[in-house]
């Protein structure tokens, strides 16, 4: 399928409305065609024949014909305004889905501003088509086809004159659509990119002050934006060069019809009515020819847009859903990695992968940052899929359950924390809507959320801003591991969930997690404290486990782990010790 056929797929669902739109576009067309006819009865059977009982009966058939064109065009107008917004409301919806369907993957490689000029300026220039060049196009057609028809009517030598403009006229346009198609697409790709530097910034308004760099942002962003004005520059300076072209082409028909004309009156060849006639038909291929730049202006931003928007979402996402998925409303939560390995185009991420977990355990993750540990659970998760070996999850191979069954039953508190324009209990509830408000509470309670929601002026509805401003990165923190809990999944990944929370606070969430029966739960963490208590640790470096065990055995191996809970914890004997006294 061509970009071209994808938008015809949309518009084909109007295209009765559409085609009767069209239909009184020709009907309204055709009416203009009287007015200059009667105006030429006017002057040659009333003015100079002097026959004035006939007078009021044309100026009545004038009036009527203004008026009905009048009414037909504004009818048409609504009918192609109302069907390129239906038919805009239909794609958006389309493409939007379809950036949901996409993975990871596609959101590495398309900047966000490039996906929002998509849904933005590219729909409106779509919408513009449909709404307006289309049956510009085709009255401006119809007007000139029907001026000539009815010039040829009155003399068909002035007819071949008026007409000799014609070819030198489709070859401009066709020069033209050739030239400025490249122009637009250097027009789209500045504008994407001037849409992306301004949605960053804005998101990382507070880095950008934290640093006192808004003069730099502010030369940064001037480039940007001289960028994007030299490309519609660009643009403008092409059709510049051909609009006085076309407006030349078009005074050049009064020039002829005047001349030829009323040489042709001074030697009666024709009447002076009849020159009135082809004089009123004269405006119905002027505008044609004017018009003509401006449309292939038009039609080409169109086609750039519809280019733009399917070359996007075209590609078809790695992760897909199995064609015959095995569905499980609850897991249990017994996982297995069997040699898995995973590279991301030419990076080894992930080397042999092996451990098995059994529901309801806690399996703690950790190691160097880069090291692979939340690459785990992205393919856990299907963010990814391993490029050898499986994942089974209840021993069900997890590219063969339905993915969103398997998301549906992970609760997972991400690292980098995102909370919506929303309220507090709107953020929480976002895994399952249509909780009761009682089951936010007591998944805040357990992520220890509960107290300082309630010192908030609205309490749960009070509103955070975008990414969570207003909160601390702990108070996010907290909120994002209460979202994970409320879906009450079967297993839970704690993506270093507590890492901007005091000592106090991690060790009542631990508690309240380790109350939680029959959930199997990961905790990615570089403080030990935070998984001290698992029954499963794995040391994660390089891409490979390195170390497994729980803490009193791995303390054995005098290995990594070792180390790094000498370095956090300093006294390691006297710890150790006591932590052998507690279990």
């Amino acid at each position: 399928m061509t970009a071209m056929q994808w938008f015809f797929s949309f518009l084909k669902k109007y295209r009765f409305k559409l085609t009767a739109a069209l239909l009184l576009v020709t009907v309204g067309s055709s009416l203009t065609i009287i007015n200059p006819y009667i105006s030429g009865i006017i002057v040659d059977d009333v003015i100079i024949g002097g026959n004035t009982g006939i007078l009021l009966k044309l100026i009545i058939i004038l009036i009527l014909t203004t008026a009905l064109r009048s009414l037909i065009k504004y009818i048409y107008l609504i009918m192609f305004e109302t069907a390129s917004q239906s038919m805009l409301y239909t794609m958006r919806d389309y493409v939007y889905r379809r950036f949901l369907e996409e993975d990871f993957a596609f959101y590495n490689k398309n900047r966000t501003g490039d996906l929002m000029s998509r849904q933005t300026g590219d729909m409106d220039a779509i919408r513009h088509f449909v709404a307006f060049v289309i049956y510009n196009i085709y009255e401006n057609s119809l007007f000139l086809l029907f001026a000539l028809l009815m010039i040829f009517t009155v003399d068909y030598r002035l007819a071949l004159c008026m007409i000799a403009v014609m070819p030198l006229t489709i070859l401009i346009a066709r020069k033209q659509l050739i030239s400025i198609k490249p122009a637009f697409q250097n027009i789209r790709q500045h504008f994407s990119s001037l849409n992306t530097f301004v949605q960053e910034n804005v998101s990382g308004n507070r880095v950008v002050k934290a640093f006192a760099k808004e003069d730099y942002e502010i030369m940064k962003f001037n480039k940007e934006n001289d960028d994007y004005r030299d490309a519609e520059l660009h643009a403008s300076a092409i059709w510049r060069k051909y609009v006085p072209v076309f407006e030349f082409l078009s005074s050049s028909l009064t020039f002829i019809l005047y001349l030829v004309g009323g040489i042709m009156v001074i030697n009666d060849t024709i009447t002076m009515g009849k020159l009135v006639t082809v004089s009123g038909y004269l405006w119905m291929l002027n505008n044609p020819l004017r018009m003509a730049g401006w449309l292939a202006n038009d039609y080409q931003r169109f086609v750039t847009s519809v280019e733009k928007i399917y070359t996007t979402i075209q590609s078809e996402p790695n992760i897909k859903a199995p064609h015959n998925p095995v569905v499980k409303n609850h897991l249990r939560g017994e996982i297995e990695f069997k040699h898995v390995n995973y590279r991301a185009e030419d990076d080894v991420i992930l080397t042999d992968i092996n451990f098995k977990v059994l529901p309801g355990q806690t399996v703690g993750i950790i190691g160097a940052t880069g090291s692979g540990k939340s690459t785990l659970m992205n393919l856990l998760c299907r963010f990814y899929d391993v490029t050898n070996g499986e994942i089974t999850v209840d021993g069900i191979n997890v590219k063969e359950l339905d993915l969103y069954h398997l998301r549906g039953n992970i609760g997972m508190a991400m690292q980098d924390v995102f909370l919506f324009s929303d309220t507090i209990e709107g953020n929480i509830a976002y895994g399952k809507p249509n909780c009761s408000f009682e089951e936010v509470v007591a998944a805040a309670k357990i992520a220890n959320a509960d107290e300082f929601i309630m010192n908030m002026p609205e309490g749960y509805d009070t509103i955070v801003g975008e990414r969570g401003v207003g909160l601390s990165g702990g108070q996010k923190q907290r909120i994002s591991l209460a979202r994970a809990l409320l879906k009450n999944p079967s297993m839970v990944i704690l993506d270093d969930t507590t890492s901007a929370v005091d000592m106090e606070t991690e060790s009542h969430i631990q508690s309240e997690l380790n109350a939680l029966a029959d959930r199997t739960v990961f905790i990615i963490a570089h403080r030990i404290s935070s998984i001290i208590n698992a029954d499963l640790i794995l040391v994660i470096d390089g891409g490979r486990i390195i170390e497994s065990g729980n803490h009193v055995s791995l303390l054995k191996k005098k290995g990594y782990y070792y180390t790094v809970f000498s370095h956090q914890y300093g006294e390691f004997d006297q710890l150790n010790n006591k932590h052998k006294g507690g279990r």
